[in-house]
């Protein structure tokens, strides 16, 4: 493998380009891409050998890449490697590891990484605050998330949308859709413009209580915000129409989805196909 990366390197050099730190993250970010991870190992080694000092960076890469791989025994031991023999681990490092952490369940070690962030010396960012927030909500800790929330107000943090639609859909996805509802109307008051992400996330919720109607004028106002919908924010809306039995409606918005360039999903499709088909509501209600 680390053949194929010399390869690479020796082809730069005939092409008189000297490989520096930034050429081999990106060889190792494109072998992260890939899902071949030995080999972006392989390049990093390569690097060390080759007399350059990979940055925190090179190790961020890697420590993603690892992550992304779902590798994450391998990314914890890169992680106390670069702790000990430097680069000293910047708030990205111990983002990634934490929102990789939450995202496979390892809810504890998720925790361990923000006490070895807030011990290293390192201030929590809108971004850390935003992962461990949803983090939080996936993981069934409605009242921790809330009390999260709050001192994140309370501390005079900058909250962005990210933020803002984390908080909006776990309300959603724990049954508080009216507080949900306040919330996103509040945004604008707040100076903050909702997107597309965050459009979604409210219709759907709107769709999970029944309240198609709402939902469906929550939709057609996205022009009036200058936000379009895109094909998610379509099948989350059709599918709440036929769930519903707002039949034609939903027909109708597929016809103009299709128009744009969009494609239903399978969810949207099978409902479509039981619709056509005969099925029985009760079998609709189910997808």
């Amino acid at each position: 493998m680390i053949f194929e990366a010399l390869d690479m390197v020796d082809t730069m050099r005939k092409q008189d380009i000297e490989p520096n730190v930034v050429s081999y993250i990106a060889l190792m970010n494109g072998y992260c891409l890939q899902n071949k991870m030995n080999k972006a190992r392989q390049v990093l080694q390569l690097m060390i050998e080759k007399g350059l000092a990979p940055d925190i960076v090179s190790y961020n890469t890697m420590i993603n890449g690892f992550c992304k791989a779902k590798r994450l025994d391998e990314a914890v031991e890169l992680f106390h490697e670069v702790s000990q023999k430097g680069p000293i681990p910047d708030i990205v490092t111990y983002n990634i590891l934490m929102q990789s952490m939450f995202q496979l369940g390892r809810v504890s070690t998720a925790y361990e990484f923000l006490r070895k962030m807030l011990a290293s010396g390192q201030v929590p960012s809108i971004v850390t605050c935003s992962i461990l927030l949803d983090g939080l909500f996936k993981t069934g800790k409605l009242e921790e998330a809330l009390k999260l929330f709050q001192s994140m107000r309370e501390s005079g943090m900058k909250l962005d949308i990210v933020s803002y639609s984390i908080l909006i859909d776990g309300l959603c996805k724990a049954g508080y859709v009216d507080v949900a509802k306040e919330l996103f109307y509040e945004l604008l008051e707040k100076g903050l413009k909702p997107n597309v992400y965050t459009y979604t996330i409210m219709i759907n919720g709107f769709s999970k209580e029944r309240l198609s109607d709402e939902a469906y004028q929550l939709f057609r106002s996205m022009g009036d915000s200058d936000c379009l919908p895109n094909s998610c924010c379509y099948n989350v809306m059709i599918r709440c129409l036929l769930r519903n039995s707002y039949n034609l409606k939903a027909t109708q918005l597929l016809a103009e989805m299709v128009g744009k360039g969009f494609s239903a999903d399978i969810c949207t499709a099978t409902l479509f196909v039981n619709l056509i088909l005969g099925s029985d509501k009760s079998i609709l209600m189910k997808v």
